[in-house]
């Protein structure tokens, strides 16, 4: 009995399944890896909004923060910064003197303005795991290279538009091709002399345009496309600085839409005021870059680079930072303020609601309208 006990065998393992057809575990299979690739393409679809999303914010660098510098090198100068003020073995004077580097300054700068316009960058640029923080970096660089290429790219048929109806050149500047802008076109060649040099001399023209001694071009120079009437008073240098006609239009075109850079002659379109300042402050940095993509777009080199000849884009960017953001004083700092409000009304236009009287406010048909309602609604009242 034990032995026919001992010989009874024990049930397969697979006998415990239930049994079920290939059909529906196929189609459980199928199920779970769509399951698996939708989350997936999910991941990748965030992945996706999140590029397109640091390369539009990306866009603002080039505009609004700094035209040449990186951002790697501006949070790195941030970070120095940081390690000095907590070592607390460091000189103070030591720690002033480095600060007060000119580059070291501005690189700060930059990365201040640089969280003003993307308030998120450093919490998140904080937090972010090395190998995102690095991507995001790339996508910022490459929105950011990409709008000073479209900027660029707009300004040069542009510019050989305005150029050619103000000054009706021959042969007028190709929209087209930049090989014959430069000092080899008179109208462009006018307005990229040096304001110190008069283009109307022959000699003049001669030695620019063979870089001889005295002549050669730099950036130490102010451009006369920078001045009203594009003309320097050489006593007076600051007057009509930043006031040129191209500069305006420039300006308009990048930022407003091509079609306001028509009319520029007045003030603008009248629009708020008060909020269009605040605007005008946040794109304070902006029309300083409008001013090297100008001269960029005069030049007849074909590709974006910092050096044309003799002339660094560097230090003319720098040149033009420092007039606006280092003025010597006080009334150099009133001076300044001023040309500001200049451009925010030749920009944004001007508002007189403040002017109007409460008395000039109750003859406007809106008001009138309300009265004359409440005075039938009253005389109505008083019949019943």
């Amino acid at each position: 009995m034990s032995q026919a006990v001992g010989d009874v065998s024990q049930p397969p393992e697979s006998s415990l399944a239930v049994t079920t057809s290939e059909s529906a575990r196929q189609k459980r299979k199928i199920a779970a890896l769509e399951e698996k690739l939708q989350v997936l393409e999910s991941g990748h679809a965030v992945k996706l909004r999140e590029t397109n999303y640091y390369m539009s914010k990306g866009r603002a660098i080039r505009r609004i923060v700094t035209l040449f510098d990186t951002v790697e090198d501006m949070i790195s100068e941030n970070d120095r910064r940081c390690d000095l003020d907590e070592d607390e073995d460091d000189n103070t004077q030591r720690f002033a003197d480095m600060v007060r580097h000119d580059s070291q300054e501005r690189l700060q700068i930059g990365y201040i303005a640089l969280n003003h316009a993307l308030p998120w960058f450093h919490p998140k640029a904080s937090d972010m795991e090395y190998e995102d923080y690095t991507l995001m970096l790339k996508k910022l660089r490459q929105g950011a290279d990409a709008a000073r290429g479209d900027d660029t790219s707009k300004l040069k048929s542009l510019v050989a538009d305005w150029v050619n109806r103000e000054f009706n050149p021959n042969p007028p500047v190709d929209p087209e091709d930049k090989h014959h802008r430069g000092f080899i076109n008179d109208a462009s060649g006018r307005l990229l002399c040096p304001t110190e040099l008069d283009w109307n001399n022959p000699i003049v023209r001669a030695g620019i345009r063979d870089r001889a001694d005295g002549y050669v071009v730099m950036e130490m120079s102010w451009p006369a496309f920078l001045y009203e009437k594009y003309s320097a008073d050489q006593n007076n240098l600051e007057e009509g600085l930043f006031k040129g006609t191209l500069l305006l239009q420039a300006f308009k075109a990048i930022f407003t839409s091509p079609s306001s850079a028509k009319e520029v002659a007045g003030e603008g379109d009248g629009a708020d005021v008060i909020a269009n300042n605040r605007r005008a402050m946040k794109n304070f940095n902006s029309g300083k870059k409008v001013k090297t993509h100008l001269r960029f777009a005069l030049s007849s080199v074909t590709s974006w680079r910092s050096v044309d000849g003799d002339f660094d884009y560097i230090p003319f960017w720098q040149n033009i930072v420092d007039f606006f953001e280092r003025p010597p004083g006080r009334a150099a700092q009133r001076k300044v303020d001023q040309l500001l409000a200049w451009w925010t009304r030749k920009v944004f236009g001007t508002s007189r609601r403040a002017e109007l009287t409460d008395g000039a406010k109750a003859q406007m048909s809106v008001n009138a309208l309300a009265r004359q309602r409440a005075q039938l609604d009253d005389a109505m009242f008083n019949s019943d």
